[in-house]
């Protein structure tokens, strides 16, 4: 299954971005998923991604639409997060000291803890891509009571 969203750079849009994610995952995977785990973990990254190229990439450009394309092979989630922007060079990223009570920096940390791979490409055909991966675990029959 391949699909993708067009959506204006406004956090207003985060919900709809959010259910739309899901939304496609739940039609094609159905109940064979622990929504209750999966859909956190795949929300806090899709609106971290989301929301970094809103308040970073877009904001000096807030009518640039942000394209996010979702494929799904198998069990094998594989999510783009396209803008315009200028892009940002992840060599020149250094994890945060949590006990410098830094306020940003996180999201690319946050994101590397909860998806499996993640990748960042600038100036990619015009745009810059944030690549997404993370393999979707089928739920398993634990009757523990």
């Amino acid at each position: 299954m391949k699909t993708e969203l067009h959506v204006p750079s406004d956090l207003k849009f985060l919900n709809i971005v959010e259910e739309w994610l899901l939304g496609c995952l739940k039609l094609e995977l159905g109940q064979s998923v622990d929504w209750s785990r999966q859909s956190s973990r795949l929300r806090l990254a899709l609106v971290e991604a989301y929301s970094n190229v809103v308040r970073h990439a877009h904001k000096d450009q807030p009518n640039a639409p942000v394209i996010i394309r979702l494929e799904l092979k198998d069990r094998d989630l594989a999510l783009e997060v396209w803008d315009r922007g200028d892009g940002y060079d992840v060599s020149d990223y250094f994890a945060p000291n949590p006990t410098d009570k830094q306020e940003g920096g996180y999201g690319w940390l946050i994101m590397n803890r909860l998806m499996d791979k993640v990748e960042y490409e600038l100036k990619v055909g015009g745009g810059n891509c944030l690549k997404l991966e993370a393999s979707i675990p089928e739920i398993t029959n634990n009757t523990s009571s």
